[in-house]
This record gives structure tokens, C-alpha cells and sequence, in this order.
């Protein structure tokens, strides 16, 4: 099993709940679905490490507060991702800051469930489940 880790970090614009999103390079993948930014864990790495490293260099943005929202496994390979969501930075400006990816942008969450690679749905539902818990947490009481 190949083990992979990666964020899902969010922002809400106009109300709308957007997603960091990142495209791979080559042309080989011109037809490929988007995906988190992720990448494989160094020698001794921790996961959560990993995530913020390869979400910095994937993409210019540095992840904060992160909390973790499971894994998951491809259907048709042996790889496992571990994800972890948290809020962009407010100033964040995504740009395609590796060879390994030619897109990263914000995109709002129903669009995001059209572009994501199929196996990776899961992670939209757990965000949206994640921040639903955290506001009704933080609602006042009547």
C-alpha cells in the first residue's frame, strides 16, 4: 500500500464554501480529475507534516489549523490518502507552484464534486460535515 497525505483547506466567499483544489501536470493527465494537494510522506515524516509540506509546495499556500478527517483508499490502486481540512489563510492566492501540478485554484464545493477524482468525494462530505458540527457547536443556546 502506497500512503499518501494532503489538506483540503476552505474559505468561505460571498457565503459560498470554496475548496483548495489542484490539477496534476502532463499531458498525460490533460483528462485526469483534480485532486487535493497531496503527496507522499518522507522517511520518518509525520502525516499531518507531510500534508502541510506538500500543500505549500504544490500550491504557495501554507496551511494553519488543520484537523484531521480520515482516509481513504483508491478503488483501482493501492494507495491510501490521509486528509486533513482547515481554514485558507485569508490573504491565500493559490498558484501552481510545483512541476507536479498546472492548476490550483478555489473552487466552490458543488463544483469541486465535479472535478475531484471520484475516490476523494468522501473528503468534500467530511469537510461539510466538520463545519456543520463546528457551527452548531458555536451557536448560542435559546
Amino acid at each position: 500500500m502506497v500512503y499518501s497525505a494532503g489538506t483540503l483547506l476552505y474559505r468561505f466567499r460571498d457565503g459560498e464554501l470554496q475548496v483548495l483544489l489542484v490539477h496534476p501536470s502532463g499531458n498525460y493527465n490533460r483528462r485526469a480529475p483534480w485532486s487535493i494537494p497531496k503527496g507522499i510522506p518522507d522517511d520518518g515524516e509525520a502525516l499531518e507534516a507531510a500534508a502541510r509540506r506538500e500543500t505549500r509546495e504544490e500550491t504557495g499556500v501554507e496551511a494553519a489549523e488543520l484537523s484531521e478527517i480520515g482516509s481513504i483508499d483508491y478503488r483501482r490502486s493501492r494507495k491510501r490518502i490521509f486528509a486533513f481540512a482547515g481554514p485558507a489563510p485569508p490573504d491565500a492566492e493559490p498558484c501552481c507552484a510545483s512541476w507536479e501540478v498546472d492548476g490550483a485554484e478555489f473552487v466552490a464545493v458543488d463544483e469541486a464534486r465535479q472535478r475531484i477524482h471520484p475516490d476523494q468525494a468522501p473528503f468534500l462530505d467530511r469537510l461539510e460535515a466538520l463545519l456543520n458540527t463546528r457551527s452548531q457547536v458555536q451557536e448560542p443556546m435559546p
